[in-house]
Order: structure tokens, then C-alpha cells, then sequence
């Protein structure tokens, strides 16, 4: 085997290589993103759950500070999984595309169009705040009414049970302010 039909050789495995790459990373990216869509019903079944237990007795109020542990925990799954499923895109638009590209010599623009065109639409920044929004709602504002809720109906519930509330809305605030970071409203590649 002379070096040119060696470095096709080398050329074509790499393509597989880097074609492999992609279908396992999609294969990645679609189930956490079955994963992290569910963790919006998991909240809302477990929050309302919570909820409707810590409000049929006087007795269950302190369920009430359960939800902003469940929101937090699920809301963190849900911003983690979020991000992975930001990071594959953002590798596949970026270095696997230019990877390619340069192998094939060919733009970057004729590859994997699609990676690119579903954030190219005029309407993104609108969808993408609305879906902030809505996570904030969920995740966030969810456990602090409930931290609220507690407050009105207990009031003298106790030092032990404020350092607890207190705590419990940090780490929510902070649940509330990693969302507002980790959203990508960025068009195109």
C-alpha cells in the first residue's frame, strides 16, 4: 500500500470517526432532552403532591418546606441536563463542523444545517425568554410561594424553621440566577 491510498485510508476512517461521533452525541442529546423535558412534570406532580398534603391539615404545614427542596433538586437536574444538551450542540455546530469541513473542504454551512437553522428563526430570543420564564415559575417562584405560604400560616413556627426558609430561598435565588446565566439567546452558529 503506497502513502496515498494509506492516507485515504486514514481520511476515510477518520470521517467515520467523526460521523460516529455525531449519531452518538444526537443519541445523547435526544435523551436528555426526554430527560430534562420530564423534570417539568416531575415538579409540578411532586410540588402540587406537597402541596395538597401540607394544606388538608394544619398538622402538615411544614410540608410546605419540602417544595423548595424538591425545586431546587429537580430544577438543578433540569438546568444540568439543559446545559449538556446546549454543550453537544454547540460541539457538533462548532468543532465537529469545522472538523469536517475541513476534511472535506467544503463550507461549514453545508453540514449539519439543521444544528444551525432551528436557532436562526426570527421568533428565538421571544421563545427563549418565555421558556426562562416558565422554568423560573416552576422551579423557582414555586418553592419561594410555598416558603411564603408556610410564613402566613405559621408565623411563630421558630428560629430553627427561619434559618431553614432562609437557606432554603438562597439556594433557589441562586437555582433562579444560574438559569438567567446558563440561557443561551444566541441565533445561528
Amino acid at each position: 500500500m503506497d502513502k496515498e491510498e494509506e492516507s485515504s485510508l486514514v481520511e476515510g476512517d477518520l470521517m467515520d470517526i467523526y460521523l460516529h461521533e455525531y449519531d452518538r452525541l444526537k443519541e445523547e442529546q435526544i435523551q436528555r432532552i426526554g430527560f430534562r423535558d420530564n423534570m417539568i412534570y416531575v415538579n409540578l406532580t411532586a410540588v402540587g403532591a406537597a402541596a395538597a398534603f401540607a394544606v388538608s391539615d394544619v398538622n402538615h404545614l411544614y410540608v410546605l418546606l419540602v417544595i423548595p427542596w424538591i425545586c431546587f433538586v429537580l430544577g438543578w437536574t433540569y438546568l444540568v441536563n439543559d446545559e449538556k444538551i446546549s454543550a453537544i450542540g454547540r460541539y457538533v455546530r462548532l468543532t465537529l463542523v469545522d472538523s469536517l469541513s475541513s476534511k472535506l473542504a467544503i463550507s461549514e454551512n453545508q453540514l449539519f444545517g439543521w444544528e444551525v437553522a432551528h436557532r436562526d428563526d426570527k421568533h428565538r430570543k421571544q421563545r427563549k425568554l418565555f421558556q426562562l420564564f416558565v422554568d423560573e415559575i416552576a422551579f423557582c417562584l414555586s418553592g419561594l410561594v410555598a416558603i411564603g405560604l408556610f410564613w402566613l400560616r405559621l408565623p411563630s413556627a421558630g428560629t430553627m424553621w427561619l434559618i431553614v426558609s432562609i437557606f432554603e430561598s438562597v439556594l433557589l435565588i441562586v437555582l433562579a440566577y444560574q438559569m438567567i446565566l446558563y440561557a443561551d439567546f444566541r441565533r445561528g452558529r
